[in-house]
Formats: C-alpha cells, sequence, structure tokens
C-alpha cells in the first residue's frame, strides 16, 4: 500500500514539473524518454489547451513509438498500465493501427461531462451511464466488448433494454465494429473534431515538407510553425509521424534535421 502512494506522489511530483516546464521546453530537448509512464505524462501535460472543445488529454500509441526506442518496451508497459487500470488504450478510425491512450482518470472526467449534458438534454433514461461506469469499465479493460458481454455487465446495474445501447453509442461512448456488428469498440466521447483534424494535419505536414528541397527541414523552426487544418499543434503531429515511420529524425551538428521517409 504504502509503495503504491509512493509511486502516486512520485507521479505527481513529475506532472507538476512537467505543466511547469513542458510547454516551453522545446521538442528537440524532450524527444525520447526511457519510460512508457515518464513518455505519457509528458505528452499529457504537453497536450494542446482548447476553449471550444471538451476533450481530455489523449496520447498516440504512435508518439509513444517516436518516443521510448524499444517499441516492445512500449508494448509491455503499456499492457501493464492498462491491466492496472492506470489508462484505457482504444481504437481510433483514422487508420488501420490507430490506438489513442487516455489516463483512467482522463476519461472518467470526461465520461462525467457526457452523462451531465445528457442530463440536461433529458435524453433517455441515464442510469445507464452508472452501470457502464460501475461495470463494464471497471472489469473490461480491452479495446473492444462483444454485445452479449456488454449486457450482462450493463445487467448487473438494472434492467437493460436496447434504448440503453443507443443512448451510450449516442453519447460516443461506443461505437459498433463494421467487420462484426455483435462488437463495440469503446470510444472517447467528443473527439471527432481532433480525429478530423489529426487526419488533415499528417496530410499537411507531409506536403509542407515533401514540397522542400530534399524534403526535410530543421525540427527547432519545424515545432514553431503552425498548420492550419488541425486544432493540434506541431508538435503532437511530429511526435505521431516520427513514430509511425512516416518521417525520421537525423542528429546534425546544427541540431535535429527532421526528413520524410523513403517508400
Amino acid at each position: 500500500m504504502e509503495r503504491g502512494k509512493k509511486r502516486r506522489r512520485e507521479e505527481e511530483e513529475i506532472e507538476a514539473e512537467n505543466r511547469d516546464a513542458n510547454h516551453s521546453l522545446s521538442l528537440e530537448q524532450n524527444l525520447s524518454f526511457s519510460d512508457t509512464n515518464v513518455a505519457l505524462r509528458m505528452m499529457r501535460a504537453q497536450f494542446p489547451q482548447f476553449d471550444n472543445v471538451a476533450i481530455q488529454p489523449f496520447i498516440l500509441q504512435s508518439q509513444l513509438y517516436s518516443s521510448v526506442k524499444d517499441r516492445t518496451q512500449v508494448d509491455r508497459e503499456l499492457e501493464s498500465l492498462r491491466r492496472d487500470k492506470v489508462v484505457r488504450i482504444f481504437k481510433l478510425n483514422t487508420g488501420q493501427d490507430d490506438h489513442g491512450i487516455m489516463f483512467l482518470e482522463d476519461y472518467l472526467k470526461q465520461l462525467e461531462h457526457v452523462v451531465k449534458r445528457m442530463e440536461e438534454k433529458k435524453q433517455g433514461d441515464v442510469d445507464v451511464f452508472k452501470w457502464f461506469k460501475g461495470h463494464v469499465i471497471e472489469s473490461k479493460l480491452e479495446p473492444s466488448i462483444e454485445h452479449e458481454e456488454l449486457y450482462a455487465l450493463l445487467s448487473l446495474g438494472g434492467q437493460v433494454k436496447d434504448g440503453h445501447i443507443s443512448l451510450l453509442i449516442n453519447a460516443g461512448l461506443l461505437t459498433r465494429q463494421l467487420i462484426d456488428p455483435n462488437m463495440y469498440w469503446f470510444a472517447i466521447p467528443n473527439i471527432g473534431s481532433m480525429l478530423k483534424g489529426l487526419s488533415q494535419g499528417r496530410k499537411e505536414l507531409l506536403s509542407l515538407l515533401n514540397r522542400r528541397r530534399y524534403k526535410e527541414m530543421m525540427l527547432a523552426p519545424l515545432e514553431k510553425m503552425r498548420l492550419r487544418l488541425s486544432p493540434l499543434d506541431m508538435r503532437f503531429h511530429l511526435r505521431d509521424l516520427i513514430g509511425s515511420g512516416h518521417l525520421k529524425t537525423a542528429h546534425t551538428p546544427s541540431g535535429i534535421v527532421v526528413q520524410v521517409s523513403k517508400d
């Protein structure tokens, strides 16, 4: 128990330091980390602030791959954090292999925001959100769930009707899998505009670099640029595209160069 408290205290200290330092730290100064948990907390602290979208910080798995050199280590540590209920992992609809990661406490805040909005709109029987939080989120840690299992877990809270599941889908907490309509992906509510920006920002950044001579640019001036088509900042996109292998970095005497990877 004491060890758990100590670990949590250390993590809070890391986050406090990150919040103070990270917005001013350049990507060049904190491009790589030795530990997945530290990388996650650093990126959470660096997540852009939005006035018009109620979204908690999320991190892409590709961003972790850009920051922790050993991918096997990332997968192993991420799996451990998922099992320990520190984070949840979500399949995103922006690409075949895109996964988003959210700290469980942030996801629960996002869930509370959705429940409040549904209550204000008086849309259906909002008790289902309590059942979802207390029985489904608590026990189902994987990114997807089968219809029968979802029904069974929700039934621990009360009598489930089809309308309840529709309410969870409308709230953005679940999406149906296209290949198997009997399966659902867990989803992050309100993330739609961010995912649109993610897809558009990827194209814009690659297009920008492809137009340059040698298809490269120094990292320091590049990360100060703003993308027109994405609300997410350049640092977010650079980490993503480096981790997914679309971009690569090279160290030179004058700093880090970002290059488009050859096909």
